[in-house]
């Protein structure tokens, strides 16, 4: 089953450029250790060999699942978002309502979630709490101490 995962343009090209990295640096790089490996004799008791054969599997598995993961990628539109509720790419303001701090994040997808840039996932329990909410409602968010509610101020694009 193919997942299809959504993306704004600037996190797909991300993608884009780490999997280019894999392939044009990462990869030779570990094929020059595995050839070195290789010329200092016997591979049945060399550590070096190994260790480079396991990386090599390691690296190929990763550009593998990247690879699928962009092949069923799609960008998101974000003039093409109902800005009257909270949907991926809305940047959403809030107000806990038991001690009024209010906090701004933009609701993005998880591969994409950076909280040092106040972007969370929409699968996070924050961004599920609040997806499809509109300007005055209530969002009842479970976190590991309990119910926390959060009242939506602000939704834009």
């Amino acid at each position: 089953m193919t997942q299809i995962s959504y993306y704004t343009k600037e996190g797909l090209q991300k993608l884009k450029d780490e999997l280019h990295e894999m392939e044009t640096v990462e990869r030779p790089s570990i094929s020059r250790q595995i050839a070195e490996a290789r010329d200092k004799g016997d591979l049945s008791e060399n550590a070096e060999y190994d260790a480079a054969k396991e990386a090599q599997g390691i690296l190929e598995m990763r550009i593998a699942k990247l690879k699928n993961v962009i092949a069923n990628a799609r960008i998101i539109d974000d003039r093409e978002i109902d800005a009257s509720k909270a949907l991926i790419l809305s940047t959403v303001t809030i107000k806990n309502v038991k001690n009024n701090a209010e906090m701004t994040y933009q609701l993005v997808a998880e591969n994409e979630a950076n909280l040092k840039e106040k972007k969370i996932s929409v699968e996070s329990p924050i961004g599920k709490g609040l997806l499809g909410k509109k300007i005055g409602d209530i969002a009842d968010i479970q976190t590991p101490n309990g119910i926390i509610q959060f009242e939506i101020l602000n939704i834009s694009r």
